[in-house]
């Protein structure tokens, strides 16, 4: 999740002039992720002890769970505000 919010950030940044697709609305749905994640592992570090890092199939596959509605979100949003008119022209 970190690496999907620092690359939409970089991408966001290099093109915050003209934010079309509302990048910035993406890598903020990453980070938020992050660090919801990076608090849980913490939690779990400090209650139960053990590794901080998780490696695991559950693990893993949860990560990309979250990728992929953090994506699905970004594109309801995208389709929603139409920030080119796509949806919107009469024709």
């Amino acid at each position: 999740m970190a690496m999907a919010a620092t690359l939409s950030t970089a991408i966001w940044y290099s093109k915050a002039e003209n934010d079309v697709y509302m990048l910035k609305l993406l890598s903020l749905i990453f980070w938020g992720a992050t660090i919801m994640v990076f608090i849980d592992h913490v939690m779990g570090y400090l209650m139960e002890g053990g590794a901080f890092l998780e490696m695991s199939v559950e693990a893993t596959v949860l990560g990309f769970i979250l990728l992929i509605f953090a994506l699905i979100v970004w594109e309801i949003v995208l389709i929603i505000k139409d920030p080119k008119g796509v949806l919107r022209k009469s024709g």
